[in-house]
């Protein structure tokens, strides 16, 4: 298996910002989209990508909520987006095409994790459904407008939680044997195979593929199954329940999490490469040989460097890419 993921010394690290990775960077011109991108990571991407002088239209299940928090932020728009329902996907899409906007930069951030087995109407688990399916629906759908930016990138959040499964070929909307973290584990590496066969059929047309790994920032609403009590046992909060910040063991701040999602779209570092899964604001190692970790998440776990190597199979990535086309009906 080839493959691209050796880094490359960007010179930034694991406590880097958002606002050290954009200096000298100019955006205006740039029109972006960022899924739930007016909270948490997603907040912190958007002010950024906006302050650096980018046009973002900001993708949201709850439109009034999301103008709320954007409010005071300067070249931002927000527009309705239910990942779970299809429909809400081809009409966001529809409405953002039919405005005649190239797409420079599409940042898939929205996500859930954890909890209780939900399936949406089509009876598709819901971490795959909206992590992985709904964002894919949405890329393929903008797929005109990326292609009018004339180099364009696609930024797909994934995570260190992708080392908790491969994908389940033969059961992947959990018909048994449901663990939440293992649905997330799945969607999450279906984040990464989706950047690489993404990369390998569209960087003829000027599109790059992205997928990146945040860090362990717990500010954010990704989990609300979560309790402070499980953040505390894990040893990511302190006993009064606030983050416990070392990004030397991958604990960061929000700016210091949003920061590798705004290298991926927008480092010049990155100009010539795509189809990699990003760490630290530079290409994470390969995980050769790599099988799904035996344990979840839970007290003294510690993430590290690396990308497991069935997250980058270019194989898997095309055999994941046809199933998705099934289950979205693009046949």
């Amino acid at each position: 298996m080839t493959h691209n993921q050796h880094p490359i010394g960007t010179g930034f690290t694991a406590a880097s910002t958002t606002t050290d990775v954009l200096t000298g960077i100019d955006l205006t011109g740039r029109n972006v989209i960022v899924t739930a991108g007016h909270v948490g990571l997603g907040l912190e991407t958007t002010r950024a990508l906006a302050g650096a002088g980018a046009s973002v239209v900001v993708a949201s299940r709850n439109p009034d909520t999301a103008k709320k928090a954007l409010s005071g932020i300067a070249g931002v728009e927000v527009d309705q987006l239910d990942l779970l329902d299809p429909a809400s996907v081809e009409a966001f899409a529809a409405r953002y095409l039919a405005s005649r906007r190239p797409l420079h930069i599409l940042v898939n951030n929205a996500g859930i994790m954890g909890g209780d087995l939900v399936r949406d109407a089509r009876g598709y688990e819901s971490h795959l459904a909206t992590n992985h399916l709904g964002h894919f629906q949405l890329t393929n759908e903008l797929l005109p407008a990326l292609r009018a930016a004339n180099g364009a990138r696609v930024v797909n959040v994934s995570s260190f939680g992708h080392h908790l499964s491969d994908i389940r070929w033969d059961d992947p909307h959990f018909e048994r044997d449901y663990d939440g973290m293992a649905a997330y584990g799945q969607s999450k590496t279906a984040n990464v195979l989706f950047t690489v066969e993404l990369d390998r059929r569209w960087a003829g047309d000027g599109i790059r593929g992205y997928a990146l790994h945040p860090g362990a920032i717990i500010s954010t609403n990704l989990a609300p199954s979560f309790g402070i009590d499980t953040w505390q046992a894990m040893g990511l909060a302190d006993d009064d329940g606030n983050p416990i910040i070392d990004p030397s063991i991958d604990q960061k701040t929000p700016e210091q999490g949003a920061s590798t999602t705004v290298f991926a779209a927008a480092s010049p570092l990155l100009a010539d490469i795509g189809g990699v899964y990003l760490q630290d604001n530079d290409i994470a190692p390969l995980e050769e040989n790599a099988t799904p970790l035996d344990v979840a998440f839970g007290p003294g776990f510690r993430s590290w460097v690396g990308v497991a190597s069935y997250a980058v199979d270019p194989d898997s990535a095309r055999r994941l890419w046809e199933l998705s086309e099934r289950l979205v009906a693009r046949l």
